[in-house]
């Protein structure tokens, strides 16, 4: 098999770019299925979404708008420390309630977790989707003076999504195009579509 990335003492990578993709990205199969997870990911683990300083200040300002989304407890939070706070690893991330819960979950029908910021912008309230963060994910991204790695986050909340992408046939990558064109451009994931599918039809052979 040709030699499609660079290889060090435990995977495989991609490089795009200046990215080193995962071959996780490419190989695994995930489709969100919030039937069975009911948007977990919004209220589970021990720290908010990392967010930049531009979002930072794009959540400040439409802070007025989100806020009757918002559960009192989130509210009561916001006023005290803000939309964000710096992490235990030096990372911008967004206020939590009880530890866990993002600021900016709200709730839906049979209790489903929904997240206020893309619920106000599909209703056309602000035009602003949600941070990056949360639209990649299951990827991570982390930048390195070198290069930018991109991996993806197995959680054992997502399972049922794993699930569904293997019925469905739908790679990592392939689910994430749009979160991946906003992070990278187009080209890039062009690039990155056409070098996924010359591997993975070597890798069958």
């Amino acid at each position: 098999m040709p030699d499609y990335g660079l290889k060090d003492a435990e995977t495989y990578m991609l490089q795009i770019g200046d990215a080193l993709v995962s071959l996780d990205v490419v190989e695994r199969h995930f489709v969100c299925n919030l039937d069975a997870c009911r948007g977990a990911c919004c209220i589970e683990g021990d720290a908010g979404a990392p967010i930049t300083e531009e979002e930072y200040r794009q959540l400040q300002e439409l802070l007025p708008q989100l806020l009757d989304d918002l559960t009192p407890a989130a509210r009561e939070v916001i006023a005290r420390q803000g939309v964000a706070y710096v992490d235990e690893e030096g990372d911008l991330v967004t206020s939590i309630v009880g530890g866990k819960d993002c600021v900016f979950t709200c709730y839906g029908e049979n209790g489903r977790c929904m997240c206020a910021i893309e619920k106000a912008f599909r209703e056309g309230r602000i035009a602003f989707y949600k941070p990056l963060s949360c639209h990649l994910y299951p990827i991570r991204i982390t930048r390195y003076p070198a290069f930018t790695a991109v991996n993806y986050h197995r959680w054992k909340i997502c399972k049922a999504a794993e699930v569904l992408g293997r019925k469905e046939g739908v790679r990592v990558y392939r689910f994430l195009r749009e979160p991946l064109i906003r992070c990278f451009g187009e080209a890039w994931y062009d690039e990155l579509a056409h070098t996924a599918e010359i591997y993975l039809q070597q890798k069958e052979k």
